[in-house]
């Protein structure tokens, strides 16, 4: 039996427990995953992760690190950090792998769709970015209570645009709008505007399965072969994805 410690009892990391849950229903080798809320303390203690397979960090910014630090004490050496907002502590957190020969996975966002997304965005910024008439401009959407602003997959979404655009020298030239209202698990748009017309694209979450199942990729990516300690990036992982998917005749 394998067992997953989910860092994080919130909408995520109860998405990536029903699917675990549902894998061990199906696959021929149980997965055990332990769904662990904020301490009294503030920091776990290393006994209670004992025997874990797979860290799932899936909480709070401002916790990433120190639950990152039990789990590799504990004796786990595979990480996935999906929680967003912490890249203050990212220098810690490198210093922590370094320290225990492990690997993570760390992004904004572990759906495929998002990344997908963003290669598209970049697509497009190619497209449109040489042409004067058509202004960039990035719309994101979230849950009332999701504490970062923007998000992190806005912020990749930033860097994407202006990376690839002629006429923005840094972030503050793109038009960013944060919205912060009801229970959307997340939309991003990203559009062109000129005189005449509008070009859109939109991506839009309708729960957070898509994330789930793309945190157990990353889980399956690192367990299959050595990975050198440090932060990875989750792109390898969706290429490898998209390389077994069959295509049509």
């Amino acid at each position: 039996m394998t067992i997953t410690i989910i860092f994080g009892n919130g909408g995520l990391g109860r998405a990536v427990e029903a699917a675990l849950r549902a894998r061990s229903d199906t696959a021929a080798s149980a997965a055990h995953a332990r769904l662990l809320g904020r301490p009294p303390s503030g920091r776990h203690a290393p006994v209670d992760l004992a025997g874990a397979d797979l860290l799932v960090e899936a909480s709070r910014a401002d916790a990433v690190a120190a639950n990152l630090a039990a789990g590799l004490e504990a004796g786990a050496r595979r990480a996935v950090l999906a929680t967003t907002g912490w890249q203050a502590d990212r220098p810690r957190v490198e210093a922590l792998l370094r320290e225990y020969g492990a690997a993570a996975v760390a992004a904004s966002n572990f759906s495929l769709g998002v990344v997908l997304f963003g290669r598209l965005v970049e697509a497009a910024v190619e497209l449109f970015g040489p042409i004067e008439a058509f202004d960039p401009y990035l719309v994101e959407w979230h849950r009332r209570a999701k504490p970062d602003r923007p998000s992190g997959t806005a912020i990749d979404l930033t860097r994407r645009i202006v990376a690839g655009h002629p006429r923005l020298a840094g972030p503050a030239d793109l038009e960013v709008a944060t919205v912060r209202a009801g229970a959307s698990p997340g939309m991003h748009l990203v559009g062109f505007d000129a005189a005449g017309e509008t070009v859109e694209l939109r991506l839009t979450a309708r729960d957070r399965s898509a994330y789930a199942a793309g945190i157990l990729a990353a889980g399956d990516w690192l367990a299959r072969a050595p990975r050198a300690p440090g932060l990875h990036p989750f792109d390898p992982i969706v290429d490898e994805l998209l390389a077994r998917v069959p295509t049509a005749a």
